[in-house]
């Protein structure tokens, strides 16, 4: 059971002024996560939570998440040995997104499909106007087959 405690959603003021952490769920019961690197600040990845993965991350230091896909809780790194150490959580004015600045542990990688960062490509235009995306990681950090199998 989770010794952290939400508090419910209060006043315009309350919220963005106050010091209870009252996060403001969507319909799913979800709020969106960004996750950085604590040393460098880049974005890693963005996961989703419910009210028990964000306390539980709280309680134990480590990033849980829900699996949209899934429907189950989700500890990273459980798996791959990719634990996310949360070193420190945001929350913007509304409280309805949070930060989370970790480190991984392991071999360093936070992608499902074994690259550091989930956003390894990004957009580009070409000159005959097609949109296209351009890898910003060229290599891998790992072999997701190897942990996970092929498919």
């Amino acid at each position: 059971m989770c010794q952290a405690e939400l508090s419910e959603r209060g006043d315009k003021k309350a919220i963005e002024d106050g010091d209870l952490l009252m996060p403001k769920f969507d319909a799913d019961g979800l709020i969106a996560a960004v996750v950085t690197d604590i040393a460098t600040g880049e974005v890693l990845m963005v996961g989703y939570m419910n009210a028990e993965a964000l306390k539980r991350t709280i309680d134990t230091g480590e990033a849980w998440y829900w699996s949209r896909s899934r429907q189950e809780f989700w500890k990273k790194g459980a798996t791959s040995g990719q634990i996310q150490s949360v070193h420190e959580i945001l929350t913007d004015c509304d409280q309805d997104a949070l930060v989370l600045k970790v480190s991984v542990a392991g071999n360093g990688a936070t992608c499902h499909v074994g690259y550091r960062s989930c956003f390894y490509r990004k957009v580009v235009s070409g000159s005959d106007g097609a949109v296209r995306l351009k890898r910003t990681e060229v290599d891998r950090v790992y072999d997701p087959d190897e942990i996970y199998g092929k498919d």
